[in-house]
């Protein structure tokens, strides 16, 4: 057995189950279930596989309001900014971006109401200059994550 592109077909294969057994990963991919074992301990070793979550459906737990806040900021204050706003359990997202804004932050909540607090709360930093918030009308596609090439 080959153990070319093992590690992307069992990388795969967790996205499609991420709590499969060793045993039906091994049988799965042709191998033994040391080899899996081995594989996965070496992709979580290097930060690969960082963790093991469920997919949660925030909307049928009543967060159906999602939000895009945009963000310019002082430069030297954008670790700051982001920092505190990954500290807001709600903001699902926060990322550093090129462009006319600085900041573009995910947020979920379960009413326009706490969007609008957390976002006003958000606006008192002296470092925020400037903001646009997007009301998200149809998520298309949310939090997927896609699967590997094997060659």
């Amino acid at each position: 057995m080959t153990y070319e592109n093992l590690d992307r077909k069992l990388v795969n294969s967790l996205l499609g189950d991420g709590r499969a057994s060793l045993r039906s990963l091994a049988e799965e991919l042709d191998v033994s279930v040391t080899t899996i074992s081995n594989h996965l301990k070496d992709l979580e070793e290097d930060g690969i596989i960082t963790g093991y979550t469920p997919k949660v459906d925030y909307d049928a737990l009543g967060y159906d309001v999602t939000a895009v806040v945009q963000l310019k900021v002082e430069g030297s204050a954008l670790p700051d900014v982001t920092d505190r706003l990954q500290e807001h359990k709600q903001m699902i997202s926060v990322y550093e971006v090129t462009g006319d804004y600085d900041i573009i932050a995910i947020g979920k909540f379960t009413d326009t109401d706490g969007m609008n607090d957390q976002i006003k709360e958000m606006l008192v930093d002296p470092e925020i200059k400037e903001s646009n918030t997007s009301v998200v009308l149809n998520a298309a596609s949310e939090h997927e994550q896609f699967t590997l090439d094997v060659e």
